[in-house]
């Protein structure tokens, strides 16, 4: 792996380290951490068939291991795969149920679900990302998880601005970057590195967050994080935000062993910069990252007018067949705000603003569809609810579970315990999908999109997604 690093880089960096450079370079040939984190949204967060040989140092939810894409705790959402190092970003972040947050570059989805997990369904929460195809997999990632609170949305940041003039209380910048240091995870990019390739992700870094400011409230906190060891991109993107926005302070992380300070001399020596934190592989059990959380001052201007909130749109119809399947089926489940695309019904998150001008891929917690004088359940929503809010429920076994992530129809055991109708499968005491019981045998409503093959080795890997 060594020998892979390019020469400038490996020079720039026996520059910037000096005696701590040999560490650091070996570190290239140290194994890689595999991690993930659980979810706390779900009914039970106990693991079914993941195995974890540890705890990831920072935050309670984090643990060491290998994920399998097809695994029960993986399809239904219990865990999510995504190494120890990006795994500080939304600990630091930390947002409370009720905030207003944006998770600017969102996808595929690491920090969107580990900031859902801190807000507990409360609160809004937009999940953003400027390019159509990873946009689709962060939505994929956040109905996964369970997530009811979150909109996600396809922009550029500038777009994002007149829709949320001085919202959000918390903005969360994973901002694109070099890559450096993701190069032992990922050798594929150091094919993208070249030696002003930093200078030139920095320039697109100072544009996104000219835009992101517009969008903080006074008061209001920004988290900026990279997965690179780049100063240009890191202490100096930090400096220039402090000069060209003095209404901006650096606010003091709490740094666990090994987390080291960012360094005042790789960019204007002011000392505040050493409030920021470097994770380093030489140091820690996970890739580089670099984060800093800022303050806006409760006396900066506000920019802009408060959003208008969405109103509802359900026609009767729409109205009536909800409320008849949530009747028989989640009598005490609340919704917030009902809005349809087409036919498809949605629950809004609390404070939601007017929807007109936004590409939005996901609002709030898909509930269904309507078809010809009926209501039709959404996987989303049996991922979100918990078991004990829906009427009928039907507890699933290993073989069973196999089959209706297959597609197949299959005969209840004891059918005579069970009348026809819509049920919640439950596996590991969580939602994994709906079916409905007819003549004995469960009609499969698992999207034909998602379904797969259970293998009996099921040493298929998640991607790692941070």
């Amino acid at each position: 792996m060594i020998e892979q690093l390019p020469l400038a880089f490996r020079e720039r960096y026996q520059m910037l380290l000096g005696d701590e450079y040999p560490a650091f370079e070996a570190s290239y040939n140290k194994p890689i951490i595999k991690a993930f984190r659980i979810n706390p949204l779900k009914a039970n967060s106990e693991l079914y068939d993941t195995k974890a040989s540890g705890k990831v140092a920072w935050g309670s939810w984090g643990r060491i291991g290998s994920v399998a894409g097809h695994s029960v705790d993986h399809t239904n959402g219990v865990i999510y795969s995504q190494e120890p190092s990006a795994q500080f970003v939304a600990e630091v972040a930390q947002p409370q149920p009720g905030e207003r947050v944006l998770d600017l570059a969102a996808a595929p989805g690491g920090k969107t679900t580990h900031l859902a997990s801190f807000m507990q369904q409360k609160g809004l929460l937009v999940s953003n990302e400027i390019f159509r195809k990873r946009a689709q997999i962060l939505s994929e990632n956040v109905e996964r998880f369970g997530i009811q609170n979150a909109l996600v949305t396809n922009h550029a940041p500038a777009e994002l601005v007149a829709h949320f003039p001085s919202f959000f209380d918390k903005i969360i910048l994973d901002a694109p970057c070099s890559g450096e240091g993701m190069f032992r995870k990922d050798p594929a990019a150091i094919q993208y590195w070249h030696e002003h390739y930093p200078e030139e992700n920095a320039q697109r870094q100072r544009e996104i967050l000219h835009e992101a400011i517009k969008m903080l409230r006074p008061g209001g906190e920004l988290i900026y994080s990279t997965c690179t060891f780049a100063p240009a991109e890191d202490e100096q993107i930090i400096a220039w935000l402090l000069q060209t926005y003095p209404e901006l302070t650096v606010e003091t992380i709490d740094k666990p062993t090994n987390i080291d300070d960012g360094v005042p001399a790789w960019a204007d020596n002011n000392p505040e910069l050493a409030k920021t934190a470097r994770l380093f592989p030489h140091h820690l059990d996970g890739e580089g990252h670099f984060v800093t959380k800022l303050a806006m001052s409760v006396s900066a201007e506000v920019t802009g007018k408060a959003p208008q909130l969405v109103k509802s749109n359900l026609t009767k119809e729409q109205q009536a067949l909800w409320e008849a399947f949530k009747a028989a089926n989640l009598p005490n489940f609340a919704t917030e705000q009902l809005y349809a695309f087409g036919d498809q019904i949605y629950s809004l998150p609390v404070g939601t603003p007017d929807l007109k001008g936004l590409q939005v891929l996901r609002a709030g917690l898909h509930l269904g569809t309507v078809k010809k004088n009926r209501f039709e359940p959404s996987l989303a929503l049996a991922l979100a609810v918990h078991p004990v809010e829906f009427t009928n429920r039907y507890v699933l076994n290993d073989q069973e579970w196999a089959q209706y992530v297959h597609g197949d129809t299959f005969w209840v055991r004891q059918p005579e315990q069970y009348q026809k109708g819509w049920y919640l499968l439950e596996i590991n005491g969580n939602g994994a999908g709906f079916a409905k019981l007819v003549d004995g045998q469960m009609k499969n409503f698992y999207p034909k999109g998602l379904r797969f093959q259970v293998r009996a080795d099921q040493n298929n890997l998640a991607d790692d997604m941070y």
